[in-house]
């Protein structure tokens, strides 16, 4: 069968199935570059996946490809795997030096197990053979959008914490221990390591990934970190984290559970904890160094 041939029974297999699936797609607001050679098959993509709020852009080879994304900024790309000229494979190490960020899912018709490996080696979201359903096509979009915005929010969060943390002069920031040059003002920033906790959000950076605390937790970390290298009694803890006072027993049963979900979350093996160090029969520390 002819390239022309397979291209218009992939798109009818495309359209038909599209149009039984109404085109719902999740994540609107978004730009996406489609890259065939074959005109009808960047079509039938372009229209399955186009709304309102989302823009798409076609590219007929691998250069012309480079070419827009040298130009502009994408958040999903459905690249063909063998093109002339430039493959797939090539355009997306290009693409991922151009757009680390940008999400690329493989289309094709010549799909073995050899380059679906090479494909996710690469970088590939998804590899997907054509004729693929409009359905699986549309999920593994919607999936990649999704993963898209993910990134995007965590790098904007951590770029606008590290410009908080910057602005050293306005006394919001102090490393633990430290007083803000303001004493009037509250401290905002609280830093440790590779930890960053923003008390006024009540945000935490770990390892420049967002983590997600319970209020308790978020306080017994924020204790710890304030100081550093400092054994704290579990009572003390309680008190501090909980507002309540219990005797030493009780105490050492309250924290450790608090402890252990924490390490979970914050630590890159809870099992070995670097950050916050037991001390046997006293109690906690958040340990500057590992």
């Amino acid at each position: 069968m002819s390239r022309a041939c397979r291209a218009k029974a992939h798109c009818s297999a495309f359209a038909c199935r599209y149009t039984s699936q109404g085109g719902k797609i999740m994540v609107k607001s978004a730009k996406i570059l489609i890259v065939d050679d074959e005109p009808i098959i960047r079509e039938t993509l372009a229209e399955m996946l186009s709304t309102q709020d989302r823009q798409i852009l076609t590219a007929a080879s691998g250069e012309e490809a480079l070419a827009l994304l040298q130009k502009e900024t994408f958040d999903l790309v459905l690249l063909d795997l063998v093109m002339p000229g430039l493959g797939g494979l090539q355009v997306m190490d290009k693409a991922r030096e151009i757009a680390p960020s940008t999400i690329i899912i493989m289309l094709t018709a010549h799909g073995t197990l050899s380059s679906a490996i090479q494909a996710m080696r690469h970088g590939a979201h998804d590899y997907l053979l054509k004729p693929a359903k409009a359905p699986k096509i549309m999920a593994s979009v919607e999936e990649g959008l999704r993963r898209r915005q993910e990134t995007m929010r965590k790098q904007e969060l951590v770029q606008q914490m590290e410009k908080a943390i910057k602005e050293l002069s306005t006394g919001e920031y102090a490393p633990p221990g430290i007083e803000a040059t303001e004493p009037d003002r509250p401290l905002r920033f609280l830093r440790a390591r590779d930890i960053v906790i923003d008390l006024q959000r009540q945000l935490i950076l770990v390892r420049d990934e967002q983590v997600n605390l319970t209020p308790t937790e978020l306080r017994l970390l924020t204790t710890l970190m304030q100081r550093t290298d400092e054994v704290i009694d579990t009572r003390e803890l309680v008190r501090e984290v909980q507002g309540y006072d219990c005797d030493r027993l009780e105490s050492r049963a309250i924290i450790r559970v608090h402890i252990r979900r924490l390490r979970k979350k914050i630590e890159k093996d809870p099992a070995n904890p670097s950050y916050i160090v037991n001390v046997r029969g006293v109690g906690y520390m958040f340990a500057s160094a590992s």
